[in-house]
């Protein structure tokens, strides 16, 4: 059973176009060092039928990210969500983002351990 209140993020990657402005955020609220982030962006090509292809951006957290614990206490948002210029990626509740999680289908769901 799930326990009531527990965040995570919610990322609808159909809008990500790629900036990388979540992680240069992180980077700088952490200050990580070159090659170290809490978030990473995947650069996926997918091959689509007659020859064309889709480019898809998807912002993933990496085994570094706490959702910037720091900054959630305070009732901030994670650096990556408050700079992110898609506006893709939403914090809240599991249970909330869940929810939202079934309207669309390009949309991931992370949930820190």
């Amino acid at each position: 059973m799930e326990e009531k209140g527990i965040k995570g993020l919610l990322i609808d990657y159909e809008y990500c176009t790629g900036c990388y402005t979540c992680v240069v955020a992180c980077a700088q609220e952490y200050n990580w060092p070159e090659g170290i982030s809490g978030i990473k962006v995947m650069e996926i090509v997918e091959n689509l039928p007659g020859g064309k292809h889709y480019l898809v951006y998807l912002p993933f957290p990496t085994e570094v990210c706490t959702l910037c614990a720091s900054r959630t206490k305070k009732g901030l948002e994670p650096a990556c969500v408050k700079h992110c210029m898609a506006g893709c990626m939403k914090y809240g509740t599991i249970s909330e983002l869940a929810e939202e999680m079934g309207t669309k289908k390009r949309m991931v769901l992370y949930r820190p351990r």
